[in-house]
């Protein structure tokens, strides 16, 4: 018996304005609850969203429904999957509820396996660190279960990136599946219709994604130049009876069915009998990934080094270059992740909201610049003249942002590192960027490194040279004088960093009126 396993990505970004630089929108004076529209185009994603509700999600939600109620009886089942954004489940509780309800419906049938992903469809996996990774996970299980009322099992990172780093982190966090692309270059002519285990893990299984098979639906079905088409149920499902493994994945786009190919292609048709063409196969049956997990075993190990072997699904090269593979991409990737902690240091959720917005992958996938078959589907999908124009806008926006940041924090021009006496073996792992972030840090930091820093006069110099804040300095002289020890010392100089953040706070609301 084989298993055909559909799963469905489905996801929107929440696109900025296009004309944000051209029409000289950058650095004006607002209240941050008017940052959202501020940055990103509410109009155009309601359209968005609308037009593929109608053409794609509504007709394709009801198709499926109607299909698993239909063999609900049977014993072979119609089972399918999505892996479903956050920001898609956002746009969907504030343009169109009744979209979400149609997904709730498909989630009560008990036939709907939903898998996890990053909150923001982002790039954080690639980070350095992993702490940003591992709380957008947390936060796309968590509105998963609330919305949807569903735990995920299996893992699906932001269009299938993926190394044996990834893999580490999926099973940590406790998943027992981690998709990926079945690309040769990673399999070394093994096949994609079988579990794997990921280099380096124990628990955690690897499905791969069947790009041929799937590409045939996603890319060709509606291609008149192909020799194939036109591509009925009947023919693809006789391919897949043709397929050997344990498993077949086919993972496409749920916009396929409708906003890629039109109505007008016969795709919902397609979709309509493929499930029966299948199960008419006595040694084919639809399955759940986490159904294939529990069943198979792994075949083999395969190895994808996290520094220069990272995989996606992205164009004819499948590797991390369709989001950073030009200088454009990776100037925008970088001003992005060097806000994470000064963000964070902000303690604002509305600021760390925004910035994650930022993080989607969609904003560096318009900027992609090589030409060909490539180009004309990053195009496609860009709301943007040109790549050079989606940079433009994108890196004006992610300036202004990093500003009003920087603004509200207090941010120094370096940060301070806490240490404990002289010595990287020393360093306590605490850092501040800001003055609101030096807060915090005093706050957690050992009293043994408050004394080190205080007797070299450290904290001083940081204030004077790198916030430029001759008097915060002055304060902070006047206490190593006072020579005070222990939490007395933690106290005053709290007390002194806190009432200056204050006075610094008011002046920049006065001066910009940002916030």
């Amino acid at each position: 018996m084989t298993d055909i396993v559909f799963v469905f990505e489905v996801h929107q970004p929440h696109r900025l304005k296009k004309n944000f630089f051209w029409e000289n929108k950058n650095f004006k004076r607002l209240s941050k609850k008017e940052l959202f529209n501020y940055y990103f185009d509410h109009a155009v994603n309601r359209e968005v969203l609308n037009r593929a509700c109608q053409k794609c999600y509504f007709p394709s939600n009801q198709i499926l429904l109607d299909l698993i109620d239909t063999y609900k009886k049977e014993k072979k089942q119609v089972k399918v999957s999505f892996s479903i954004s956050g920001v898609f489940l956002e746009q969907c509780e504030m343009f169109n509820k009744d979209l979400l309800e149609s997904f709730k419906q498909l989630a009560e049938t008990g036939c709907v396996e939903f898998l996890s992903q990053t909150y923001y469809h982002s790039l954080a996996s690639l980070y350095p660190e992993r702490e940003e990774f591992i709380e957008q996970v947390k936060m796309h299980q968590q509105i998963t279960k609330d919305l949807l009322g569903y735990t995920p099992k299996v893992f699906e990172n932001t269009e299938l990136l993926y190394n044996n780093a990834i893999a580490k982190t999926a099973e940590a966090l406790g998943y027992k599946g981690i998709f990926t692309e079945g690309t040769e270059r990673i399999l070394h002519e093994k096949s994609p219709n079988y579990l794997y285990t990921p280099k380096g893990c124990n628990k955690i299984k690897l499905l791969l994604r069947n790009y041929k098979l799937t590409d045939d639906i996603g890319f060709r079905f509606s291609a008149r130049w192909w020799s194939e088409w036109p591509l009925t149920a009947d023919k693809y499902s006789s391919w897949l009876a043709e397929t050997h493994g344990h498993c077949i994945n086919i993972f496409p786009d749920y916009e396929t069915f409708g906003e890629h190919h039109w109505p007008e292609t016969g795709i919902h048709d397609f979709l309509r009998h493929l499930p029966r063409e299948i199960l008419k196969w006595w040694h084919l049956r639809m399955a759940t990934p986490s159904e294939v997990v529990e069943k198979y075993s792994p075949v083999g190990e395969v190895d994808v080094p996290e520094l220069g072997g990272t995989v996606s699904w992205a164009d004819l090269e499948r590797d991390a270059s369709c989001w950073l593979g030009n200088t454009m991409q990776w100037a925008y990737y970088t001003n992005v992740r060097r806000l994470e902690h000064v963000v964070k240091e902000s303690s604002d959720k509305e600021l760390l909201k925004i910035w994650r917005y930022f993080q989607t992958s969609d904003h560096l996938y318009y900027m992609f610049m090589a030409g060909g078959a490539p180009g004309e589907v990053h195009a496609y999908f860009s709301p943007f003249n040109s790549p050079v124009d989606a940079f433009v806008t994108a890196h004006t926006a992610i300036l202004d942002f990093e500003n009003r940041v920087k603004l509200a924090t207090v941010t120094a021009n370096e940060p301070f590192l806490f240490y404990t006496g002289v010595g990287e073996e020393h360093y306590t792992g605490v850092m501040a960027w800001s003055l609101k972030g030096l807060i915090k840090a005093l706050r957690k930091v050992s009293v043994k490194s408050l004394e080190f820093h205080n007797k070299r006069r450290d904290l001083e110099k940081w204030a004077e040279k790198s916030l430029k804040d001759k008097k915060l300095a002055k304060q902070l002289r006047e206490i190593r004088l006072s020579r005070l020890k222990g939490e007395k010392l933690r106290k005053a100089i709290v007390r002194v960093v806190r009432k200056r953040f204050s006075e610094l706070s008011k002046q920049v609301q006065l001066a910009t009126q940002y916030f």
